[in-house]
């Protein structure tokens, strides 16, 4: 029963991520970028091969590996989290960073690349999805929680358990 709830958001997370890019290979393959706000932001179709930022073209099983390594990692650390309500901020930023996650191992396993959509041009940012923002997101959220909140003698008493 506790897992309905975490279930139900990484599913419709992951839901949400795969819809905007089927939307986007509609609308957007076409006719490769739309301006929504000129000079601000843009939806421009890509397809991305690599990792953040284009980094390490054309190594799609690599991505796949470690995309069910690290899933395999957010279960494990989910599983093994303290019982207490103290963690459930923790918890969250798993269930998202394992949404974001599978968003682009979807892509990945499916395409051969990640389709990428939004472009921030006010900061020529390189063009990213749903899911990034979800991973970005995630791991913000729990380095600063691990930094502040966390405490290793919960982890510790948890693991004794």
């Amino acid at each position: 029963m506790k897992m309905i709830l975490p279930m139900a958001a990484f599913l419709i997370l992951t839901a949400i991520d795969q819809i905007t890019k089927r939307i986007a290979v509609a609308r957007l393959m076409p006719i490769g970028s739309y301006e929504v706000w000129p000079g601000v932001l843009s939806f421009t179709y890509l397809e991305n091969r690599g990792a953040a930022f284009g980094l390490f073209q054309g190594a799609r099983w690599f991505f796949i590996v470690v995309t069910a390594v690290t899933l395999v990692g957010i279960v494990y650390y989910y599983i093994k989290l303290p019982q207490k309500k103290s963690y459930n901020f923790v918890r969250a930023g798993l269930v998202i960073l394992a949404a974001g996650a599978v968003g682009n191992g979807i892509d990945r396993l499916l395409h051969g690349f990640v389709v990428d959509f939004l472009h921030l041009r006010f900061i020529d940012f390189p063009v990213f999805n749903v899911a990034d923002i979800y991973v970005t997101i995630s791991a913000i959220m729990l380095a600063v929680l691990a930094l502040f909140f966390v405490k290793e003698d919960d982890l510790k008493q948890n693991e004794e358990e």
